[in-house]
């Protein structure tokens, strides 16, 4: 299996979904739309940095393991009921979409996480040889 090609993957699919995830909360008024609330785009062109300039780099495994980090994160923060899954839109349409995002985003980014912390540790140990 080629896990370069499957971290490269993953990540993309991690990133569009972030995206997904973050517009929807736009279109549903729980973000701001406003300029001020466009630091989303600056973390969306970092984070396909990783797959798209830098992959099978150093920094391109780090970018890709911490916004997997931060990707589970944005999952598990909703998920915990902070996040207002049950909550406040539990019964709005298009909630289906919303959770599928959700769920979506967790599983590639610990895909993504395992990924890159073993290209991390490959990369380590072959610089020792």
């Amino acid at each position: 299996m080629k896990y370069k090609v499957t971290l490269t993957i993953t990540s993309l699919i991690s990133t569009v979904c972030f995206a997904c995830h973050w517009v929807d909360e736009i279109s549903r008024g729980l973000e701001p739309g406003t300029l001020n609330g466009a630091g989303g785009i600056a973390i969306l062109v970092v984070w396909a940095c990783g797959p798209l300039l830098l992959a099978e780099r150093r920094a391109g495994y780090i970018l890709m393991l911490v916004f997997g980090i931060l990707g589970l994160g944005v999952t598990l923060l909703h998920m915990s009921g902070h996040g207002m899954v049950g909550g406040r839109i539990a019964n709005t349409p298009g909630i289906f979409f919303w959770v599928l995002i959700l769920v979506t985003l967790g599983v590639t980014s610990s895909l993504s996480i395992i990924l890159a912390g073993s290209g991390l540790w490959s990369a380590r140990l072959a610089s020792r040889s």
